[in-house]
């Protein structure tokens, strides 16, 4: 059984956490996403210092660098409310969340594998150059005490022969479930949880802003007469903006444009179920019918298209009054 569709239909956050509106929410969120991204200057500044980096580290840097002037150069659309720079951002920070959320597991894979495995263990391959960077004080032995036992020493001078026995810890090892488990990876995971959650609710915020920007573009440049896209499929969908022919739709941006509203299509150019929207642009979104009377007709011609008005004058009397008119 197919779950309803309103279930599968994207949030549409109307204001930034009930106080703001979505504009200064995508302002705030972005300038978050700046200083985040700025990290990546830092890790590729921290070659030059001869720090140890794997692949995997380098290519972090590279993207959230590239991203870092990407996102800089959009912020100062969010002012000027471009719907193309707009929808760009906004699938640019969809996109980044879902590539975070992959880098984020796999480092913290990474992490309680060196855990659950001795730092300083040769054999420890996982995550080269994590153990060193971590701040390990790389334990030769994992003891929960040490027990002394001394004997008595011959020889001139009086004194004593000490072994130090190590106890273990009675866990049999760390261990990927001990490492996973304990109290602060079980804090760690909460909070990263938690900011992850903060995160998708950003993210609505950023389409519903690039969605707001978008309808307002097509309120303001589409005639009132054209009612719903002619070349969509379906007829509750507004005009294209990217559409090939239109002001928007030529070129590399053109392409880009179609490319990022072919994804979700009644997310961007679909009515709203309430129909507010659908009435504040004179019904772009309505089905096309023809109107039971046309509109600018006045009575009279209304009547006498419809055979019930008065009957026409005489031709007697209308080449009498087009002799007395004057010319």
């Amino acid at each position: 059984m197919a779950p309803p569709a309103h279930l599968l239909e994207l949030p549409r956050p109307k204001n930034f956490f009930q106080k703001m509106s979505l504009r200064t929410g995508a302002e705030i969120i972005t300038f978050l996403q700046v200083i985040n991204k700025v990290s990546g200057l830092y890790g590729l500044l921290a070659l030059l210092t001869g720090a140890s980096i794997d692949g995997w580290q380098l290519s972090m840097y590279l993207y959230s660098t590239i991203l870092l002037l990407s996102t800089v150069y959009l912020y100062r659309h969010i002012k000027l409310q471009s719907p193309f720079e707009m929808v760009l951002l906004a699938h640019l920070y969809a996109l980044d969340s879902v590539v975070n959320a992959l880098y984020t597991a796999f480092f913290a894979v990474l992490w309680f594998y060196t855990l659950a495995n001795h730092p300083s263990d040769n054999t420890n391959l996982t995550a080269p150059g994590m153990a060193e960077n971590a701040g390990f004080t790389s334990p030769k032995f994992n003891v929960s005490h040490v027990d002394v036992v001394a004997e008595p020493a011959g020889g001139l001078n009086a004194g004593q022969s000490a072994v130090a026995v190590g106890q273990g810890t009675g866990e049999g090892g760390a261990g990927l479930s001990n490492a996973v488990f304990q109290k602060g990876s079980i804090m760690s995971i909460s909070f990263i949880t938690g900011l992850w959650a903060l995160r998708v609710y950003f993210v609505f915020v950023m389409l519903a802003f690039a969605r707001q920007c978008l309808r307002q573009h097509i309120a303001a440049n589409s005639s009132s007469a054209a009612w719903h896209d002619s070349t969509s499929a379906s007829p509750d969908l507004a005009e294209n903006p990217f559409q090939e022919g239109k002001q928007d739709g030529y070129g590399i941006r053109g392409k880009v444009g179609r490319v990022m509203l072919s994804g979700a299509p009644f997310y961007w150019l679909g009515a709203d179920e309430d129909e507010t929207w659908m009435r504040g642009v004179g019904g772009k979104f309505k089905k096309s019918a023809q109107p039971e009377t046309p509109i600018g007709l006045g009575e009279r011609e209304r009547r006498r298209r419809s055979g019930t008005g008065p009957p026409a004058p005489p031709r007697e009397l209308r080449t009498q009054l087009s002799i007395t008119l004057p010319a």
